[in-house]
C-alpha cells in the first residue's frame, strides 16, 4: 500500500448516512490513516440543511477519524445554503491546509474543489459517483447539471469515475478525458454472510422474496417492486436501506393497495444480514455510478434483477469474477493519485 505518512488529506461528502458513496469515503478515509495519513472528513447531516448526522458519521467517529460537520450542505439545490456551505469550507481548508482534498458526489464535489483550488490545495481529486445528469428530472435541470459537473471537473487536478460506462462519458466532455480515471468501487470479498433471519421471519416460511437493498429515493425506483407485487399476488418484497425522501410515498401505496403483509420496508440492515434473506436480488435503478450493492449481490450468489443500461450494472453482471471489484484494487489505485 502507499506510504501516506506525512499527508494531510480532507475527504469531503455532502450526505453523512450510510449509502454505496459513503462506503467510499469510509474505506479511504481509514485505509488512509493506517497508511500513515492524517486524515479529516467534512461532512452534512442526512439531506436537509442542519440535519442531524448519520451512520458514517458515528462509523468514523468509532474508527477514531476526525469528522467536522458542514452544518449548510444539503442535497438539494439551494444558492443561500450552498454559499454558505462554501465559505466554511473555504475557512476549514485554510485552517486545515491539507495537500489532498478528495471530494465526493455531486454537491460536496464542485463546492470541494471549488473551495480548494480558491484556498490553493495542490491536489483537488473529484470521485463521480454516478453522474447527475442521468436522474429524472426536467430537461432544464439535467443541462444545469451537466453544466456544474463539467465545471467541478475542470476544477478538480484527477477525476474518478466508478464504471467505463461513466469513463466514455467523461471522455465527451471538452477538456477533461486526459485527467479522468476509471476505478472500480471495491468491498472485502471474503465479508461473512450472516443467515438473512430478520428477512425471512418477516414473511410466510417459504415464500419466495424479492429483495433488494438502497436508500428509499426516487433514483432507486423501489416503487416499481412495490407495483409488481402489486400486479401479482404471489409477489413478496422487502425493501431494505436508510430512508429517503420516498419513504412515506412507499408506506402510503402499500397501504393503498392493501400489500402490508408482502411488502416490507425494514429500514437500514447491514448487508450481511440481509442478502441471505432474499430468493433473488432486484434493482431497479434509474440511475447508479457501479452500485457496490450489486457486488455484494453477487458475492452472496442470488440471482440478479437489474436495468444493464443503467451505469456501470452490466459491469458487474458481465464480469468474470469479482476481484477487480476488491477493496485493495479501489484503495490501491486512488492512493497512487495521492503521490
Amino acid at each position: 500500500m502507499t506510504d501516506l505518512t506525512g499527508k494531510k488529506i480532507l475527504y469531503i461528502i455532502t450526505k453523512s448516512n450510510w449509502g454505496g458513496a459513503q462506503y467510499y469515503v469510509y474505506t479511504l478515509a481509514t485505509e488512509a490513516a493506517r497508511a500513515g495519513g492524517n486524515v479529516t472528513v467534512a461532512l452534512g447531516g442526512t439531506g436537509e440543511s442542519s440535519a442531524e448526522t448519520g451512520l458514517l458519521a458515528q462509523r468514523l467517529h468509532d474508527a477514531g477519524i476526525r469528522t467536522v460537520v458542514i452544518p449548510s450542505f444539503m442535497r438539494d439545490i439551494s444558492f443561500a445554503r450552498d454559499y454558505r456551505a462554501l465559505r466554511e469550507l473555504i475557512t476549514l481548508i485554510r485552517a486545515e491546509k491539507p495537500d489532498i482534498v478528495h471530494a465526493n458526489s455531486s454537491k460536496a464535489g464542485g463546492l470541494g474543489a471549488l473551495a480548494a483550488r480558491i484556498a490553493g490545495v495542490p491536489c483537488v481529486i473529484f470521485t463521480a459517483h454516478g453522474w447527475p445528469f442521468w436522474e429524472p428530472r426536467s430537461l432544464l435541470s439535467r443541462a444545469l447539471m451537466y453544466l456544474f459537473s463539467w465545471l467541478t471537473a475542470i476544477l478538480a487536478t484527477r477525476v474518478i469515475v466508478v464504471s467505463n460506462y461513466d469513463h466514455r462519458v467523461a471522455s465527451a466532455m471538452p477538456g477533461i478525458a486526459h485527467k479522468t480515471i476509471r476505478i472500480y468501487n471495491g468491498i472485502d470479498l471474503s465479508t461473512p454472510l450472516g443467515t438473512g433471519e430478520r428477512i425471512r421471519s418477516a414473511f410466510p416460511k417459504g415464500a419466495f422474496i424479492t429483495g433488494t437493498i438502497g436508500e428509499t429515493n426516487r433514483n432507486k425506483n423501489q416503487i416499481a417492486l412495490v407495483e409488481e407485487a402489486r400486479d401479482n399476488p404471489d409477489r413478496y418484497v422487502a425493501i431494505v436501506g436508510v430512508d429517503g425522501d420516498e419513504r412515506a410515498h412507499l408506506e402510503e401505496r402499500i397501504r393503498a393497495w392493501s400489500l402490508t403483509d408482502r411488502v416490507k420496508l425494514f429500514g437500514y440492515l447491514p448487508w450481511t444480514e440481509a442478502l441471505r434473506g432474499f430468493d433473488e436480488f432486484a434493482l431497479p435503478s434509474l440511475k447508479e455510478g457501479l452500485p457496490t450493492v450489486l457486488i455484494e449481490a453477487r458475492l452472496a450468489g442470488l440471482p440478479i434483477r437489474a436495468n444493464r443500461a443503467v451505469g456501470g450494472i452490466a459491469e458487474i453482471l458481465d464480469a468474470p469474477d469479482l476481484s477487480i471489484f476488491s477493496r485493495e484494487h479501489m484503495v490501491g489505485e486512488t492512493f497512487a493519485l495521492y503521490r
